[in-house]
């Protein structure tokens, strides 16, 4: 009599395994197409304007991207948690996201504008009215990451890479359509980005009223107050993790735009992106596998255990992949760029290491987000502030890059020895996959582990 329930509990997780899988691979591949999409627009844009005007036009997407992690409240996240937890959230949630996206994005949109015009000196020889065209996409911006999560959230995850690729197609074409067929210069690029901006923006909020209206109980399209407060208490918590991620991950570039320039910041720009580039898998994991243990109780991290441990074995491959590739990249960008390798060969340690955090880490925020894992993103950040200031005046890239693989070291031992002492589970089950794993692994599939320690 026990065996039916089982046979069919057995089948809904196999079925739940394959749609993850499914949607790995799918969304995988959207990112893949992005960055694709992402390397021939900055090409583009170095063979027009050469490594002084890519390095301005990185520095322009740092502070904008910065301004806009800082802007978030850690929202798109508490929206992912809260979605997950209670579809009948949707409504409230989104619409608490998107006012709040709103009125904050343009707040900071002119605070950024007005630090280019008081502070001029620290965006080099970019122009204020620059950054300013620049920075009217902000609240557009946030209000579509915020849109995009809410679609995550409740399972669309077909919709969600959709809009994705749709936004990210713009750079490409604006690339394209400013410098080659135009023949203009920055100024026109940044102002295509920014309508492009508006234009995707505009289809997620009316896609997002879509979706609420045609839900059985729709409900009122009013924000909701008590839940507003419980969102932004996650969310801070999820805030001071990202925002610290961020400042590691890009401000470093604005500080050897500083010291050295933008010639210099435009090489540094280009051994960063790939670095980020290889970072897609362990992200798109991360991505899905947070709501997919927000939904349920996982608190001996066992299927997170058993995707990191797929992570660590793809993520070397990736690494020892990207180590003769390096090589190409100063005949695809031009001869100026021929510290670009060096840079990345110092960067990939740690893009290895923080790549297996980002999986793991989605274990604590599943689980509400302990406070210890803010606390170890800013503990990294302030040493990372640190080295970054002491190497790069007199090493400068290279600097950097070191500054950076030291930082993604340190917040992967702290995230990883918390979750070992949080879980009990041994750090071999945590990271090195079996035999019988890494054959279905090829055969394209996760399996979650039932019993087994």
């Amino acid at each position: 009599m026990l065996e039916q329930p089982i046979d069919e509990t057995a089948a809904i997780a196999a079925s739940s395994r394959r749609r993850f899988s499914v949607h790995v691979a799918w969304t995988l591949l959207a990112r893949v197409l992005m960055t694709i999409n992402s390397v021939a627009a900055g090409i583009i844009v170095a063979r027009w304007l050469g490594k002084e005007g890519y390095g301005q036009l990185a520095v322009i997407n740092v502070a904008v991207a910065t301004v806009i992690q800082l802007g978030g409240a850690g929202l798109p996240s508490a929206n992912t948690y809260f979605i997950a937890q209670d579809r009948k959230s949707f409504a409230p949630a989104a619409i608490n996201s998107l006012l709040f996206a709103l009125v904050v994005g343009s707040l900071l949109a002119s605070a950024l504008t007005g630090l280019a015009i008081w502070r001029p000196s620290w965006f080099g020889f970019i122009s204020p009215r620059l950054i300013g065209v620049a920075a009217i996409s902000i609240p557009f911006q946030l209000i579509t990451l915020i849109g995009l999560n809410t679609f995550l959230a409740i399972g669309q995850v077909k919709r969600f890479n959709l809009l994705d690729l749709a936004g990210q197609l713009f750079v490409i074409v604006n690339a394209a359509l400013a410098l080659v067929i135009l023949n203009g210069g920055l100024w026109t690029l940044v102002s295509l980005n920014t309508a492009a901006s508006i234009l995707v923006c505009a289809l997620i909020i009316w896609l997002i009223h879509r979706f609420i209206a045609r839900e059985p109980k729709p409900g009122s399209l009013r924000p909701d107050l008590k839940l507003f407060k419980r969102m932004v208490h996650y969310g801070f918590k999820s805030h001071i993790a990202a925002l610290a991620a961020m400042l590691i991950f890009r401000a470093d570039l604005l500080v050897v735009n500083l010291f050295h320039g933008s010639g210099e910041a435009g090489v540094y720009a280009v051994a960063s992106q790939v670095a980020l580039m290889l970072l897609l898998l362990p992200g798109v994991i991360a991505t899905l596998l947070f709501p997919h243990v927000a939904s349920r109780q996982d608190e001996r991290g066992e299927l997170t255990c058993l995707v990191t441990r797929h992570t660590t074995f793809v993520m070397l491959l990736v690494c020892l992949a990207a180590v003769p590739l390096s090589y190409l990249l100063p005949l695809l960008y031009g001869a100026g760029f021929a510290e670009t390798p060096l840079l990345l060969l110092i960067l990939l340690p740690g893009v290895y290491l923080v790549g297996l955090e980002s999986v793991l880490v989605q274990h604590f925020n599943a689980a509400g987000l302990p406070r210890a894992i803010p606390l170890f993103w800013m503990m990294t950040l302030i040493i990372n502030i640190a080295l970054t200031f002491a190497l790069v005046p007199h090493f400068g890239a290279r600097g950097a890059a070191t500054a950076s693989t030291l930082s993604y070291a340190l917040i992967f031992g702290l995230v990883l020895f918390y979750f070992h002492g949080q879980t009990g589970q041994p750090l071999s089950f945590t990271l090195m996959p079996r035999t019988s794993e890494l054959r279905e692994l090829f055969a394209g599939r996760f399996r979650k582990i039932s019993g087994r320690g």
